[in-house]
């Protein structure tokens, strides 16, 4: 298990907003960049934790969203900043850029499928929903495992969120969500030998101060998976 005896204290960040998230399409591995809100969400978390200075490493996600919103967070802190493909959205293959509408149009099957978290379910080209879990886990224990009895930040993907949430808490892959996994949402674990535990999910507060972003479909749940 990570750690050795120590804990190490994970606070992982949700990208922020890109112009697919708005529209409710599926970014999966497809590198999408921050819209201009997005990089004000960042700009606004790096503020919100600009006085964790005992954060010792930043990993992201290489993709560019989360990229983009992990350098925010080290020009802030000036901590090493590290690119980790395992903290990459799950791959959805033949799904990404499609919304769940257009899914359901062109393969009512498919639809059920991708919607019901069928843990099996491997998209054409792309990671089931159980493949996608073990990587991402195995990817957080191996980082914490490194850093045992110190404070890293990782930047990545709702879909990682939710499964590393559901790890934390013994929930099913397929148990029906009841938690947030908002853009640039802060989130805090504890990774020690017996697991993860759940210290604090879904803090938002720092962005209150800023204007809406432009209304967008965010069909059927997508906005949290992408």
């Amino acid at each position: 298990m990570p750690g050795g005896q120590r804990g190490t204290r994970l606070t992982l960040i949700r990208h922020g907003q890109t112009a697919w998230n708005q529209d409710g399409r599926i970014q999966g591995h497809i590198d999408i960049a921050l819209n201009a809100h997005g990089l004000r969400q960042a700009q606004a978390m790096a503020q919100a934790l600009a006085d964790e200075t005992d954060i010792a490493c930043i990993y992201s996600s290489d993709l560019a969203r989360a990229w983009q919103t992990a350098q925010a967070l080290q020009a802030r802190l000036g901590k090493p900043l590290q690119a980790e493909a395992g903290l990459r959205e799950r791959c959805f293959g033949q799904l990404q850029g499609l919304s769940v509408a257009q899914i359901c149009a062109q393969d009512p099957q498919r639809a059920r499928a991708f919607q019901s978290r069928e843990p099996d379910y491997q998209p054409p080209q792309g990671e089931s929903l159980r493949q996608f879990a073990q990587r991402a886990w195995a990817c957080v224990a191996r980082l914490a495992a490194a850093h045992a009895g110190q404070h890293i930040a990782l930047v990545t993907h709702g879909g990682v969120l939710d499964v590393l949430y559901r790890q934390a808490t013994g929930l099913d892959l397929q148990a029906a969500r009841s938690w947030s996994i908002e853009n640039t949402s802060i989130h805090r674990l504890l990774c020690t030998p017996q697991g993860l535990r759940l210290l604090a999910w879904g803090d938002v507060a720092h962005l209150d101060a800023l204007p809406a972003p432009q209304p967008g479909p965010q069909a059927l749940g997508t906005q949290h998976f992408v």
